[in-house]
């Protein structure tokens, strides 16, 4: 299996350009909204508590994200949790509610990536390596967090591999 620094570099290589960065800042979160309200119905009971396809998902993703680094699978535990919540809230409301904000944000969402990568001029990770679509999380809450000051050894080894960021 590869390690986190292989997955966040093979992702950031399709990733260099500030302005490709930002639109995943705005369209991966909407993306993983509307896949956890999507798969927020139906709800199935297992041993007393109500779960979600979107809850499934989310916990597959996290055990994934926990192999690959305990520290970021917990920052990413902290999130999904955090996104089954706001699906699970935005699925409560009527169907036409439901499917209308998870449809919408999907699209947007993917306006917003497909935007992003007009500016890098290179096609979506996910395109050469299904994975993309897991990491694409992990790679935006990484972002965030080198953007705040912390995990500074990650972010050299994967501008090591790849390159920084472009200055525009």
């Amino acid at each position: 299996m590869r390690s986190l620094i292989d997955q966040l570099s093979q992702y950031a290589a399709y990733h260099r350009d500030p302005r490709n960065i930002i639109t995943h800042f705005i369209g991966i979160p909407m993306i993983v909204l509307a896949i956890t309200t999507l798969l927020a119905r139906p709800g199935i009971e297992l041993f007393g508590f109500m779960v979600s396809p979107a809850m499934l998902l989310a916990l597959v993703s996290v055990i994934y994200y926990l192999i690959l680094d305990l520290f970021f699978g917990l920052v990413m535990t902290l999130v999904m949790t955090v996104m089954v919540w706001a699906g699970a809230w935005l699925a409560a409301d009527s169907t036409m509610f439901w499917l209308s904000a998870g449809i919408g944000l999907f699209a947007i969402g993917w306006l917003f990536q497909f935007i992003g990568h007009y500016y890098e001029g290179k096609k979506p990770a996910f395109v050469d390596d299904i994975m993309g679509l897991v990491i694409g999380p992990l790679f935006v809450t990484a972002e965030a967090l080198f953007l705040l000051g912390l995990c500074g050894k990650t972010q050299q080894e994967i501008e090591k591999r790849v390159g920084p960021i472009k200055t525009l």
